[in-house]
This record gives C-alpha cells, sequence and structure tokens, in this order.
C-alpha cells in the first residue's frame, strides 16, 4: 500500500500550537538515528496527545520533547499522524510461525510489536531427546487443537531443539517482533510420562521431574506455565490432550514452581472459559494464582448482552482472587472476529456434543449421514440443549452467510444469506445448508453472523473493560489460520474508537493496547512513550486506521492457506528502534528480541 508524501489528519490532530510533552529528559550528544517531527504523541500512559519530535538512538527512544535539535541520521515529518508505543497481543500461538515468517504476520503490520506465545498449554518444547515420535505426535497436536497446517509445521520449523532453552535459542536474532513464551503443560507432561501422559497420572517421582522440567524452562526464560482443562482441547488422535487429565494437586504443584522465578505468570484455560465458571474451576485458579503468588489470565470473556449473567460469573473469579493473594485477568477482545464454519473439516461445530461423531465421518458417509431427517433433527436437538454452551450462538444457521463454493449447483451463492436461499427453495435453513454443503462435497466456506453486534452488547463491553481485571487481548494469532483473523483487532479497535462507535477515547485506547498488557507481564522498559525505553513505535493515519476485510492467501509452506488483512493507515513500524513495517510492507529486518523472565520482564504483584 502506498503511503501519501504530506499525510493529512483530522482537525483534532493537526499540528497546532506546540504543548510541551511531559516526557522529555536530558539530552545526549551523539547523533540520533531517527527522529519523527510534529507527530501527535499518544504515550501510553492514558495522559493528553501532545504535538512533539522523537528521537532514536540505539534501538531507544533517546529524545522526547517540542523540539528535538540533535542531529540525526533520517529523519520523517508525521504531521498530522500519531505516534503510539508498539502494540501488545498477551495471546497468540506464533511458536511455530515465527520460523517461516520471521514478521508474524499480518500482526506486524497492524502495529503488534511484542508477542506472547505459548499459551493454552501448548508449546513446541521441551522435546524428549530420546524419543523423536514426540515432535511427531506434537505437530499433530498442534494441527487438531490450533488449527495450524501439518504441512506448514512439518516443513517449516527446523525440530532441532530438545529443551526449551534450546528452542529459545533457535529464534533468537531472526524474529521481526518482540517475542515471549510461557512452557506449555503439554510438553512438560509428554516429556515426562511418554504416551501415558494422556489418561495417565503422574508418580511421585514423575511429578517432581516435571517440577524441575519446568524450573528449567523458566530459567531458560520461559514467562511462566500455561496449561489448559478445556474440553474444546483434544490431540491428534482425538483425545484430550495431556493436560486435561492433571488434577489440582499437579496444576497446584506447577504453580508453586512458577512463583520461584522473577518475571512469571500463569496462564490457563477450563472449560468454564467458553462460557461460565464452575465453582470448582473458580477454586482452582484462585488457587493456583494464590499458590504462585503471580497474575493469571485465561481466554477468552465472551460479552453478550442476551447472557447477561455472564459477565459477573466470570469476574466473580477475579474478586475472590484478590481476596485470597492472587489475581486473576480475563481477556476478551474489542472487536467482533468472525470465525468461518465448515462441514468438512474440523471446525467449532465439532465440539458441539454429538455433532463430532457425525462431522467425524468419511465425507461420503457424513454427507448421507446429515441428508437423514432423523440424524438432522438430533443434531438440532443437541444443539440447542444447554450442553452446547457458548457454541449455542453458532447454530442460528438461517444467519450464515455462504462464503467460498466450489460446484456448477452452488454458482452464485456466494455472499448470500441461508435464510434467504432457505426460503427461495421451500426448505428448513439447516436443510438447505446441508444441501449446499454436500454439492461441493462439503469444502462450502459459511460465515455465521455474529449474535452480539447490538447496541447493548457493545455498551456491555464498554461497561467491562473499565473493570481492573480485564485485559484487551484474545487474538489466537498464528492459530485457527484458515478459519479466523484475530491479529487486525488492534487497529481495527483503534478505527471504531476514532471513526465508529466511539466507545473508549484515543488515549484510553492506545492504553488498553500498549502499557496495560505490558504492565501485567511486566515488561521492563515497554509499552509507553518515555525517553530511555525501547523504541517501539506505531506512525498511523488517525483518519484511515482500520484493516482491510479477511482474504484467504496461499503462502504457508506447502502453499497451505491462511486467512490474511491489510493493514490499512498505518505509515510505519519500529522494533527495538529499526523500522520493520513501511506502508504495511516488511522492510526485511529483523530487530526482534526473544524476551525472557527476569531479564526482560519484572515481577508483578498480586497484591
Amino acid at each position: 500500500m502506498g503511503g501519501r508524501s504530506r499525510p493529512r489528519g483530522g482537525a483534532a490532530h493537526r499540528r497546532g500550537p506546540r504543548r510541551a510533552c511531559p516526557h522529555s529528559e536530558s539530552r545526549r550528544s551523539s547523533m540520533l538515528d531517527h527522529v519523527i517531527r510534529g507527530a501527535t504523541v499518544v504515550d501510553g500512559t492514558g495522559a493528553p496527545a501532545c504535538t512533539a519530535d522523537v528521537g532514536v538512538r540505539d534501538g531507544r527512544i533517546a529524545a522526547v520533547g517540542p523540539q528535538v535539535t540533535e542531529e540525526a541520521r533520517t529523519t520523517e515529518d508525521a504531521t498530522g499522524l500519531v505516534l503510539a508505543p508498539g502494540f501488545v497481543d498477551p495471546h497468540t500461538h506464533y511458536d511455530a510461525q515465527l520460523f517461516w515468517d520471521p514478521y508474524a504476520t499480518p500482526s506486524l503490520n497492524h502495529g503488534v510489536t511484542t508477542v506472547a506465545a505459548g499459551n493454552c498449554g501448548f508449546t513446541l518444547a521441551p522435546l524428549h531427546p530420546d524419543r523423536p515420535e514426540d515432535a511427531d505426535y506434537t505437530r499433530r497436536m498442534m494441527s487438531k487443537v490450533e488449527g495450524m497446517s501439518l504441512v506448514a509445521l512439518e516443513r517449516g520449523a527446523p525440530w532441532s531443539w530438545h529443551t526449551f532453552g534450546e528452542y529459545l535459542d533457535a529464534l533468537e536474532g531472526r524474529v521481526a517482533v518482540n517475542a515471549g513464551f510461557m512452557v506449555g503443560h503439554c510438553a512438560l507432561r509428554r516429556h515426562v510420562m511418554g504416551a501415558e501422559a494422556v489418561g495417565g497420572q503422574p508418580s511421585d517421582g514423575q511429578l517432581a521431574a516435571m517440577v524441575r522440567l519446568s524450573h528449567e524452562a523458566m530459567e531458560a526464560g520461559a514467562w511462566g506455565l500455561s496449561t489448559t482443562q478445556s474440553s474444546s482441547h483434544t490431540d491428534g488422535d482425538g483425545q484430550p490432550v495431556a493436560s486435561r487429565h492433571a488434577r489440582p494437586q499437579e496444576l497446584l504443584a506447577l504453580a508453586r514452581a512458577v512463583g520461584e522465578h522473577e518475571g512469571t505468570q500463569i496462564e490457563a484455560i477450563v472449560a468454564g472459559c467458553l462460557d461460565q465458571f464452575s465453582d470448582a474451576e473458580i477454586d482452582l485458579l484462585v488457587e493456583m494464582s494464590a499458590a504462585a503468588g503471580r497474575p493469571l489470565n485465561w481466554n477468552v470473556l465472551t460479552i453478550d448482552a442476551a447472557v447477561p449473567e455472564r459477565v459477573p460469573r466470570q469476574l466473580e473469579a477475579s474478586e475472590r482472587a484478590r481476596k485470597a493473594g492472587g489475581r486473576i485477568v480475563a481477556l476478551t477482545m474489542p472487536i467482533l472476529t468472525p470465525m468461518n464454519m465448515s462441514l468438512g473439516t474440523f471446525c467449532a461445530l465439532n465440539l458441539i456434543p454429538g455433532w463430532g461423531e457425525i462431522l467425524g465421518l468419511p465425507v461420503p458417509e457424513r454427507i448421507g449421514r446429515l441428508r437423514d431427517p432423523a440424524v438432522r433433527a438430533e443434531l438440532l436437538r443437541r444443539a440447542g440443549s444447554k450442553e452446547a454452551g457458548v457454541f449455542r450462538r453458532l447454530t442460528n444457521f438461517g444467519r450464515y452467510v455462504i462464503g467460498d463454493t466450489y460446484s456448477e449447483a452452488n454458482r452464485g451463492l456466494t455472499g448470500r444469506v441461508v435464510q434467504d436461499v432457505a426460503e427461495e427453495r421451500g426448505q428448513d435453513p439447516f436443510t438447505c445448508l446441508v444441501e449446499i454443503c454436500a454439492h461441493d462435497e462439503l469444502r462450502t466456506v459459511l460465515w455465521p453472523m455474529p449474535t452480539d453486534n447490538d447496541p447493548a452488547s457493545w455498551a456491555l463491553r464498554a461497561e467491562t473493560w473499565r473493570h481492573e481485571d480485564v485485559l484487551l487481548g484474545g487474538s489466537d494469532a498464528g492459530a485457527h489460520l484458515d478459519r479466523m483473523c484475530g491479529a487486525p483487532y488492534t487497529t481495527r479497535f483503534l478505527g471504531d474508537c476514532l471513526r465508529g462507535r466511539r466507545l473508549v477515547g484515543l488515549e484510553q485506547a492506545v492504553r488498553m493496547l500498549t502499557d496495560d498488557p505490558a504492565r501485567l507481564f511486566g515488561l521492563r522498559g515497554r509499552g509507553r512513550i518515555r525517553e530511555g525505553w525501547h523504541a517501539d513505535l506505531v506512525l498511523f493515519d488517525p483518519e484511515r486506521i482500520g484493516a482491510g476485510q479477511a482474504t484467504l492467501v496461499h503462502d504457508l509452506p506447502g502453499g497451505s492457506p491462511r486467512l490474511d488483512a491489510k493493514a490499512l493507515g498505518v505509515r510505519a513500524v519500529w522494533v527495538n528502534g529499526v523500522e520493520a513495517i513501511r506502508d504495511d510492507v516488511v522492510t526485511g529486518a529483523v530487530p526482534g528480541k526473544v524476551l525472557r523472565s527476569g531479564r526482560d520482564t519484572r515481577t508483578v504483584s498480586t497484591r
């Protein structure tokens, strides 16, 4: 995307009388690497924006003030543009993609300069040195549970490590974003217990070995522990992933280990994250955070005015944690991120009780069963029952929009709503949808329209975002690659704040994307525009900031597909003072750092 040589801003952002920025300190005499002149600086703290020059030297912000006069190797006029700290995405799965895509696209394009990965209990390390089959198991698990291309996993990553430290070393010096990684419970369990990790319970010696292994990972720089007990997480064999078999004693032992290391966290997923926590789940999360003396975050808080009891129930965990000496933080997305569905490949519909058995059949048999009225009736009954939980929102099939089609019989249906087609054909919506998909041998792409796009739901979101234990994030970037594209949430949110619903002011919106997540993770010197801090910066046009429509591209190793979305209005992104993006195009530089706990993060108090 080409940029304008003289960008113009809205009236509120045009350069006017200079107001002194509160960030100016003493200047150093050596030449600056780059100066961004006349930008509207939004520093990440929530303070009012000000017009200022920002100078960068040796990867850090060296000068912020009304007029930086030091000599610089390069300068640019940013009149009318907003300069913000680089965005911090607290929940990604870039663990594998960074090997074939060091730029973490499209997150970097959308201003994300720091990513937290290794979430949900899933990491690529450690791997047992004497069991090469563990790498194959891990690849198949990641393909199933996180929707990653198996071919890309096999061809795109070197799989040359065994320890967690060796995994981090394999990424060092070759990434364009800053990246920190939790160590996944599933990998710890598999390393110690082998195949018995799925279904088995560790002996005292095995639990001790698991704890030792977690200590080794955190000593090497892991940000802490991630784990899952979610019913939606199954491995490549269709079995519950390893950590789902862990009992509270095991989880608490690992949580206590986290508390022995500086700058660490816990990230945990339980079944109730999909809808509403049970009392036992709240007790477990509270005990884990309190035992570690560290914050615990979970993903993702779904906000829907049609289910008003969900938010207070989920945030009850945070309230109880504070009383127990812990802290529980809910991640929630500030935009609606559509996820496509398919009757042909594994998707969220498979997770509705009773649906997986049918949708897991070979395609010809699956089509036959789906065309059986009795089978459809039973599927609809299960989909509408309480046991479907949050997935009930996916079962209004008349509100599905038809995406890509592949047969002559379906010509002209792309973009149409199933309800309209069903009325034309005299069919009920689910029968109509099944017939459309059957003509494509179940390859049809389906997009459910969101049920929570009403004014009441957006008002509830704005209220919930103000809670001290709610954090924006949960993009899942790097996962579910052909199903969803959550990475652009940063630019979409800013565009909505500036030109759409305007639920949050610009300064507050930037703080929610930068300083808030940086402070949760205890990032040292990141998340704000301040002298001496790392020069992770985003320069954007407030009149254009946003994201294009997600489109399917085939650029993964082996030609596998993923969804991508262009960044709109992002002039440039700097990581550690080096330009990594210019007008939505990667520069080829890889200035990112592997951020290691203790060295790059400090301990965040739970009190």
